[in-house]
């Protein structure tokens, strides 16, 4: 077996030609990171692209470039960050908030008649 394998590199190499073969389209995207790095990555055409990557010097938030400048996401800017309190308010209605807050002061008023201050 020593000699069938004899100058053949395992894995390291396709027996199948190039012949026929097509590449998809591909597009070239820089980013710019705050520290001044501008770097490219290539993209297959037709997807969505990132608005940010992580640069591959400093390991900062690098954004895309088009046509030399820098895109801004309006989404992120836009969105406010969501509360404890939003995201209570979207899981239970006013009424029954007021009914557990209501329960929750009269259970603290009775613990504090007992003695126990704690919450």
């Amino acid at each position: 077996m020593a000699e069938t394998m004899r100058g053949m590199r395992l894995g390291g190499q396709s027996l199948e030609s190039d012949v026929g073969v097509q590449l998809s389209a591909r597009q070239s995207v820089g980013f710019l990171c705050p520290k001044s790095h501008r770097f490219d990555l290539v993209f297959a055409e037709g997807v969505e692209l990132p608005i940010t990557w992580q640069c591959q010097s400093c390991e900062s938030s690098a954004a895309r470039l088009l046509d030399g400048a820098a895109v801004i996401d309006d989404s992120e800017a836009d969105a406010a960050p969501r509360t404890h309190y939003d995201m209570v308010k979207e899981r239970r209605s006013e009424q029954e908030l007021e009914q557990l807050l209501e329960e929750m002061l009269v259970s603290m008023r009775k613990r504090r008649s007992q003695g126990q201050v704690n919450a």
